[in-house]
């Protein structure tokens, strides 16, 4: 939907702001696009319907614009064209604001614009083919010339229409995404009043050789066998006595 402040990107707001049919509904673009809609289908409408009658001199039915075939199918095609094409701008429009990438933003964007411009000037096209036939139909009998009228009209409105379209479309190409914040990293600048020289100049290395050191194993004399054993625990005795009074005796009777 179209924003007028706040970040956005092509004239929408973020994904994820959620989407509000009232307000897609009630915007400009949209009440255009819906009358362009419409303004197609009173085109090819009207000459599918009446816009081919039996002449009095043939029987086969011929268009009512100047008996030229080429003026109506002209008009059938280009209607048809931009009826299915109202509504599946319709439903972009209402999708764009789900699109997370702005670059399928941009495409879509410019998808409209393209199609808008270049119907603007087939509308035109078909407008000044129309009237010019119309204006060269000498023989109106039997024409029924409301349908005549009505597609030339709508015809001429169609140019306004998809003229505004054009404008709204370049409008948001070129809003693009300067309205969205971005954080960039941006790179210091130099202290040139800094203590410290910009530059080191390398210290030469030189390792140190290892050399590894001889083992050689001591030997040691034998433990003299005069010494007594500190370590040594005492035998136990074979009859342990035990503990108690070792003068008493037991009375006689």
């Amino acid at each position: 939907m179209e924003e007028t402040g706040g970040a956005s990107a092509y004239g929408v707001s973020l994904a994820g702001g959620g989407f509000d049919f009232y307000k897609f509904v009630r915007q400009p673009q949209t009440i255009v696009r819906i009358l362009s809609w419409i303004f197609a289908l009173v085109v090819f409408a009207s000459i599918t319907t009446e816009g081919y009658i039996n002449s009095s001199h043939s029987a086969k039915a011929t268009c009512i614009f100047n008996q030229n075939d080429s003026a109506c199918h002209y008009a059938i095609g280009i209607g048809v064209i931009a009826f299915l094409a109202c509504v599946a701008f319709l439903m972009l429009d209402a999708y764009l604001p789900f699109m997370s990438n702005a670059r399928d933003r941009k495409y879509a964007v410019m998808a409209d614009l393209g199609f808008s411009g270049a119907w603007s000037f087939l509308w035109f096209v078909c407008f000044c083919l129309l009237a010019s036939q119309w204006a060269k139909t000498q023989d109106i009998s039997g024409i029924p010339e409301d349908a005549a009228r009505a597609t030339v009209t709508f015809s001429f409105f169609s140019i306004a229409t998809w003229a505004i379209l054009t404008y709204f479309a370049l409008g948001r190409f070129r809003r693009g995404v300067n309205e969205v914040t971005i954080p960039t990293y941006v790179e210091p600048p130099q202290d040139h009043n800094s203590p410290y020289p910009p530059t080191y100049a390398p210290t030469s290395y030189n390792p140190t050789t290892y050399n590894p050191t001889t083992y050689t194993p001591t030997t040691y004399a034998a433990y003299p066998s005069g010494v007594p054993d500190m370590h040594q625990q005492p035998p136990f005795p074979p009859n342990p006595q035990p503990q108690g009074d070792a003068g008493y005796q037991p009375p006689s009777y």
